[in-house]
């Protein structure tokens, strides 16, 4: 029954889910009825969360867990006291992509009017669309985007920098180098510029701290890019199980 009523809870947290596989080991089994379970695990495959963030697989197994069994007998998953979880989560090249094109992070990118990119288009905002990552090896990656100053032509950009974990919960675009050659001769000198004001954004944008799970905090230990997949390892302090959408 608890494995049942944990899955349900979990598919409840996503948009989409693949396949879900939870397993609770409890020994003796009637330490249950006072809520006490050894640990709890869970794996899955293709996941969706807020429709738009894409999870190729991701697996989190926890410490001792103290649930108020009640909880469990109406179909729920309350916890008595907080406990700890690790977690690996693993992301496709296609699915950060994707993510791009979510409305949470698109307006993050719209109508920007930093000093660093006013001063290079008139005092306009500017804008960037069109982003494409690719992972390469080494936890670089390689990222092309399109910039709108208001002007007739989108100035295309194009960098590589390394990716790194700073204070376990913010991803860092370190060692940034960028090229012109997809612009025009007129662009290369503001889309080298354009290019770096970027980096600034994308170093600033991806902090776990922004990312509102209820009751969850969530850090990362290490990352690594394996072929077409980015790997992260963290751990989670869970307070109280998220309220379902």
């Amino acid at each position: 029954m608890l494995n049942s009523v944990a899955s349900k809870t979990i598919r409840h947290l996503l948009t989409q889910s693949e396949s879900i596989e939870v397993s609770v080991r409890c020994y003796p089994s009637s330490k249950l009825l006072q809520g006490s379970i050894d640990n709890f695990k869970m794996s899955g495959r293709g996941l969706a969360i807020r429709q738009d963030f894409l999870v190729e697989e991701m697996s989190f197994e926890t410490d001792a867990v103290a649930l108020d069994f009640g909880s469990v007998l109406g179909g729920k998953l309350k916890l008595k006291q907080p406990t700890q979880a690790v977690a690996e989560v693993k992301l496709s090249e296609a699915g950060i992509n994707h993510a791009f094109n979510a409305e949470l992070v698109k307006k993050r990118l719209l109508n920007l009017d930093l000093p660093s990119l006013t001063e290079l288009s008139g005092g306009e905002p500017v804008s960037f669309s069109e982003v494409q990552v690719e992972l390469l090896p080494n936890n670089q990656v390689k990222i092309l985007a399109k910039a709108d100053l208001n002007s007739e032509e989108l100035v295309p950009i194009s960098m590589t920098a390394t990716l790194a974990v700073e204070r376990r919960r913010r991803v860092a675009f370190n060692n940034p180098q960028f090229s012109t050659d997809l612009a025009s001769e007129a662009q290369k000198e503001i889309s080298q510029a354009l290019a770096i004001a970027f980096a600034e954004i994308l170093d600033n944008m991806v902090d776990l701290d922004r990312f509102d799970l209820d009751g969850v905090t969530m850090r990362i230990n290490r990352l690594e890019t394996s072929g077409k997949q980015l790997i992260f390892s963290g751990y989670a302090q869970i307070e109280r199980i998220p309220n379902t959408p």
